[in-house]
């Protein structure tokens, strides 16, 4: 009883508190507040919600055993058309729903269409193929492809990352470098079109619309199948962490490293300009039992906080992981978002007490986090990946220091073959690019987001890089054409009667076109 006294008089505490503070800012100056007292436990049963949900959603649909064609979101399609297709179409998956910071306001205007597509739904072991749905998520297609014995190639980070959303926009991780981006481990899409008609796209068969799907953001269908390679699992990753100081070592020792496909993985973490940990790794099922390190297990260091451990005594280090572990390495802490947020996130005392509620849903801190604290994010917070050349890897790097000054920064290569389509590299070959990460709270003392911003996108430009369209994008429409390759893209909008169903990529997701 004196127990729930206590209880009950912290909580009245805590309210009389925020009602001194004021509600606004307590969420704005003291978030960590709402996001352990609320969105923790909310995320919890939000996880056991969205299983339940899959769950019911999956046996419906084997229940009543309906071909793709009679669908239900294939009839929304053919309703929209018998309306007269006065409204552009879009998904009907809420925005704060997305792994994306950005909340799209098209989804109040637009034709919204419900596609609840969440299954896995053949493994092809024969062929090394997965078919899937593009709401299937990469914890959910690991958890079911592991004990099987398979993985796919390239696994985003992110528990929470969507097939669909990988596609139409796209997903990188530390073996891209061998594999490409998500996109090059497509084998096959399946999408309804604007006519409602059902289509599938591959190298060989309808060959345009395969290599025109990636970067478009739903915006030349929608798809509702994925064929994705599959290679045969292996139970560890072995690790070596290797500290390295100087920008110019770093470069040459990261470049190096990703050239060895030797290495089934490599990244770079950037403590400092001039400080950085290389990590590679190989996959193996043999492991020194007194250096395995299960560093998903939710008592354990944030991973890029073990990493730093290696920099700060200056020694290379050799370890095992779990690969399943290896693969959502960044998840508990959001790559290092989290620290931002709760900044005793990583202390062992709430880690071993509350570590296994962590991290709070990517959507609900979206649904919650009030134009207040979205206008503070805004200009003073950057999440932005870009995509340069490798070769423009020391310059890139310096003008992040310059322009965001942001740190940890992530760094990962990947190979960029020249298929056609919004994204390959200018030249008539493949070439190796790096995805230079920043998340955080810039430290430059000029930095103004939207100014700076489109001062790193003239840059990228000029490299012939590109920035990940998940992001704030402040280009006009000409620079952003520019950056992509819209020939294709734009063909394809006029021969499939596109413009009239959905909105231009650039109207959807850039900010000059937002607001």
């Amino acid at each position: 009883m004196s127990a729930l006294w206590s209880v009950g008089a912290g909580l009245l505490l805590l309210l009389l508190w925020v009602r001194h503070r004021g509600l606004e800012a307590v969420l704005v100056h003291h978030r960590w507040v709402f996001v352990c007292l609320f969105l923790l436990p909310l995320s919890i049963l939000f996880d056991i919600y969205y299983q339940l949900r899959a769950w019911a959603v999956r046996s419906a649909k084997r229940l009543l055993n309906h071909p793709c064609s009679d669908s239900c979101w294939l009839l929304q399609v053919r309703e929209w058309k018998k309306e007269g297709s006065k409204r552009y179409m879009c998904t009907g998956r809420p925005g704060w729903l997305t792994v994306s910071l950005r909340v799209g306001k098209y989804k109040k205007t637009h034709k919204n269409i419900m596609i609840n597509l969440m299954d896995v739904l053949e493994v092809d072991s024969e062929r090394q193929v997965v078919r899937v749905e593009p709401l299937v998520s990469m914890g959910q297609l690991t958890a079911h492809l592991n004990p099987m014995g398979w993985t796919i190639p390239v696994v985003p980070e992110l528990d929470d990352l969507t097939v669909g959303g990988l596609i139409m926009g796209t997903g990188i991780e530390s073996s891209s470098h061998i594999y490409g981006l998500f996109q090059h481990t497509c084998v096959a899409y399946e999408l309804v079109l604007a006519d409602g008609s059902l289509v599938r796209c591959s190298p060989t068969e309808n060959s345009d619309l395969f290599y025109a799907v990636p970067w478009s953001c739903g915006t030349l269908g929608f798809l509702v199948a994925a064929e994705i390679k599959m290679i045969p699992a292996k139970k560890y990753v072995k690790i070596r962490y290797e500290p390295v100081r100087g920008l110019q070592k770093i470069c040459e020792k990261f470049t190096e490293e990703s050239k060895k496909k030797e290495n089934s993985f490599v990244e770079g973490l950037m403590y400092s300009l001039d400080e950085a940990v290389i990590t590679t790794g190989v996959l193996t099922d043999e492991a020194e039992q007194s250096k395995i390190n299960r560093i998903g297990n939710y008592y354990k260091p944030w991973f890029f906080k073990h990493v730093e451990k290696y920099l700060k005594a200056d020694r290379t280090g050799v370890e095992y992981i779990p690969s399943r572990h290896y693969y959502h390495r960044h998840t508990r802490s959001i790559f290092w978002e989290l620290q931002d947020i709760i900044p005793f996130g990583n202390n062992p005392v709430f880690r071993y007490l509350f570590g296994w509620m962590v991290p709070p849903k990517i959507s609900l801190l979206k649904l919650t986090q009030g134009e207040a604290i979205r206008k503070l994010y805004e200009q003073h917070h950057v999440v932005q990946d870009m995509l340069v050349p490798m070769k423009s890897l020391e310059k890139s790097i310096q003008t992040f220091h310059v322009d965001l000054n942001v740190y940890p920064i992530w760094l990962c290569p990947f190979i960029l073959p020249n298929n056609p389509g919004m994204v390959h590299p200018k030249g008539n070959e493949t070439e190796l690019y790096v995805d230079i990460g920043a998340y955080g709270e810039p430290k430059s003392k000029q930095f103004e987001a939207r100014a700076s911003m489109r001062q790193m996108e003239k840059f990228v430009r000029s490299v012939h890089g590109f920035q990940m369209l998940y992001a704030d994008c402040y280009m006009t429409r000409e620079e952003f054409w520019d950056m992509f390759d819209g020939s294709l893209y734009h063909k394809l909008r006029e021969q499939m009667n596109c413009k009239d169903a959905f909105p231009e990529v650039y109207d959807k997701i850039c900010k000059a076109a937002r607001h």
